[in-house]
């Protein structure tokens, strides 16, 4: 149930999905109770209220965003896949609305268009939740505009471990197979490899620029939601990792990197000047949220359908089988 709360726009709310606090940042669970702001489409937690937070802690993102400079840590703030989202839900609105039949038979609200995009929204948010359970001593950013062609790392990691970037691939029941040169994905091959060591590259590159020595990065691929991945051969210079298992991997490296290069590495990477002062897009989180409750329920009313295909023949055969008992007991 949702009711008004302050003021006339905010709502209090359970969470359906996870999200982040529009003033501190803080990570909010699926279930948490917060205020949905309609006139920014955001979330904050219950104790952060305008009223309460000091002037400069009450500066909206939007806000940062005017300010030239933009604001050194506007990207700590940023919600992970917004670029993604962004692109999708502008992709999706062009859409036509499906029929009455569509729906009664669960065709997908996702256009072919926008499609790519919803899953790829999907594997970063999935690699953020999994991220978000390093704690203390790391720093993650997500979705980081670099440039002005619109290009966006999905995920950079700071830590006693080192400097990673994080490239999500949602690969739902699918076969992936890696290889040193190649990788992939029911029998397909890829750009993964390729595009994920520019990107390492490109980070390092202005992350070393702005930090006046030499920084390194590691390319990571992590993969979501596959049903096998199967290294026959490393590659030389990209690690490919089932998404579940980052945390700990993360966490088991031997540290490279003392508290204080973290923190400066990590003041520099929540720049936007280190990438450029690219637009940083501002998703509807609320609007992906509820394009993501009418895709599950498209497919779960398939799945019934199907369901209910498999079974009939069976009760077809119930049927002419009670049919048949009835009499003998007459």
């Amino acid at each position: 149930m949702v009711q008004p709360i302050g003021e006339a726009n905010d709502r209090r709310m359970l969470l359906r999905y996870a999200g982040r606090c529009r003033l501190c940042g803080a990570s909010l669970t699926a279930g948490t109770d917060a205020i949905y702001e309609r006139d920014r489409r955001t979330v904050r937690c219950i104790e952060c209220t305008p009223a309460t937070k000091a002037p400069a802690e009450a500066t909206t993102v939007a806000e940062l965003r005017t300010q030239r400079p933009p604001a050194p840590d506007v990207l700590r703030l940023r919600a992970p896949a917004s670029s993604v989202i962004a692109e999708a839900l502008r992709i999706q609105s062009s859409a036509p609305a499906r029929t009455g039949a569509q729906r009664f038979f669960g065709r997908s609200p996702l256009s072919v268009e926008s499609r790519p995009w919803y899953l790829g929204a999907l594997g970063e948010l999935e690699v953020a939740r999994l991220l978000d359970q390093l704690g203390p001593g790391w720093l993650t950013i997500h979705g980081i505009p670099v440039g002005t062609a619109g290009s966006d790392v999905d995920h950079i990691v700071i830590g006693p471990g080192g400097v990673y970037t994080i490239n999500s691939k949602f690969h739902e029941g699918g076969n992936v197979w890696v290889a040193s040169r190649r990788l992939l994905v029911n029998g397909q091959r890829t750009d993964h490899l390729r595009n994920a060591e520019y990107e390492a590259r490109r980070v390092a590159k202005l992350l070393t620029q702005a930090a006046r020595h030499p920084v390194d990065v590691t390319p990571l691929i992590a993969i979501v939601a596959a049903r096998s991945i199967t290294i026959r051969e490393r590659p030389e210079h990209v690690l490919v990792l089932n998404a579940a298992r980052l945390p700990q991997w993360l966490q088991s490296r031997t540290a490279v990197l003392t508290a204080g290069d973290v923190d400066t590495l990590s003041r520099i990477a929540a720049a936007p000047a280190t990438w450029g002062n690219p637009a940083i897009p501002e998703p509807d989180l609320v609007a992906f949220a509820h394009l993501r409750t009418a895709v599950a329920a498209a497919r779960n009313r398939r799945l019934g359908w199907a369901l209910a295909l498999l079974l009939s023949p069976f009760a077809m055969l119930a049927t002419l089988a009670l049919g048949m008992l009835i009499p003998a007991f007459r």
